[in-house]
């Protein structure tokens, strides 16, 4: 007799949570909190980008290892592991003072995010599948949109109380090891199983590499540049134009708000108007409020900037994501790897010359700029990958 199916709703709140705790907090965290660390620690914005890209190295680095093998069978228990070490990490950036320390730290948590986002998601999403439930298949991305509002309702009350950068990050580790208990129980077993050709569960088979696939990688790659400036720098971007530490939070918080519709009105959009078509509109929508963010005078820029970015990079996020499972049915979780790991190229590369370009010229607006036109080439380059899938 067959055990009863896990319920799907189950994995999806669970994968919600893990999403917040170990993308939300863990990774987005830093950028409420980078702008104290600026003026505290008197970090120049190329000393900003850096650490932003040795967590990008991390996780390009995590998202490459999670695409071997060695994996099997050990999932669930890797993706618990990588949300314990983010909440530890977290912790950890508020003990230190010294650029060293911060750049270790927050590359080992950026592997931990990545073992989370690439075994959660294989976890999750077959488990969906298998349920025959498609449509929470990416439920769980809609939680990196609860983890930065969580984080930005976070820094308003420290700011209220006149806290420095230091109780951002022990007030992060807190709530994400309070975030790991829920998890642990509501995902209790690894991925559905695989099942290869003879009947039998196996190991996903090497992938295949066509060319839509390889289109749809390096587009993905293009929206890791893209995205990763603004959502690095935006709350500097508010600082720098004199808006004041509430409104910085009401930017993060709206930011975080606007994901969580996200997903729901970029499935409507995928529907009407195709996977491909859907992810090269939010990457135009992304793009104009990456340039909003900084071409517009006043308030209203940086708020604009902060609810497009948060209406569209989870879902592109996704979609790129639902593109390369299609490509590659027989390995998902391989090509989930893949390109994660195209993404994180990206986001090395995008905070350091955005960093380094923004100390040259004094403020982030041509940064914003060439990763305006940066989103736009990846929305071009995937969907041109529409005609030979």
């Amino acid at each position: 007799m067959k055990p009863a199916a896990p319920s799907p709703l189950r994995f999806a709140i669970g994968g919600v949570v893990a999403m917040a705790v170990a993308m939300g907090i863990g990774r987005f965290v830093y950028t409420p909190i980078l702008p104290g660390m600026m003026e505290e620690l008197h970090l120049s914005a190329a000393g900003a980008g850096w650490i932003a890209s040795a967590n990008y190295l991390g996780y390009l680095l995590g998202a490459l290892a999670a695409a071997g093998g060695w994996a099997h069978g050990r999932e669930r228990a890797i993706m618990l592991a990588g949300l314990a070490a983010s909440a530890v990490l977290a912790g950890l950036m508020g003990l230190t003072g010294w650029m060293p320390a911060f750049l270790a730290i927050r590359f080992l948590a950026g592997i931990a995010s990545a073992f989370v986002m690439v075994f959660l998601s294989s976890i999750v999403m077959s488990h969906m599948a298998v349920a025959g439930r498609p449509g929470l298949q990416t439920a769980h991305f809609a939680g990196v949109g609860l983890g930065i509002a969580l984080s930005s309702a976070l820094m308003a009350i420290l700011v209220t109380h006149h806290a420095d950068w230091r109780a951002g990050w022990f007030w992060s580790a807190a709530i994400s090891a309070l975030g790991f208990v829920p998890v642990a129980l509501l995902i209790d077993r690894g991925p559905a199983v695989h099942v290869d050709h003879g009947g039998e569960p196996g190991r996903e088979p090497a992938l295949a590499w066509t060319a839509p696939l390889v289109k749809v990688t390096a587009g993905y790659g293009l929206f890791g540049i893209g995205y990763v400036v603004t959502a690095t720098f935006l709350i500097a971007i508010v600082r720098q134009g004199g808006g004041g530490r509430v409104f910085e939070a009401m930017v993060w918080l709206a930011t975080g708000i606007s994901v969580l519709p996200s997903l729901w009105l970029w499935q409507k959009v995928a529907r009407r108007a195709g996977l491909y078509g859907a992810y090269l509109a939010a990457c135009l929508v992304e793009a104009v409020g990456v340039a909003a963010s900084v071409s517009m005078g006043g308030t209203a820029g940086p708020l604009l900037g902060g609810v497009l970015l948060g209406l569209t990079f989870i879902a592109a996020t996704a979609l790129g994501l639902q593109a390369g499972r299609l490509l590659a049915p027989r390995s998902p979780r391989r090509v989930l790897a893949l390109m994660t790991a195209s993404f994180g190229v990206g986001q090395i590369l995008g905070p350091i010359a955005a960093g380094m370009l923004a100390e040259r010229s004094g403020s982030f607006f041509l940064p914003s700029l060439a990763a305006a036109i940066v989103l736009l080439a990846s929305g071009l380059v995937v969907w041109s990958a529409k005609r030979g899938a």
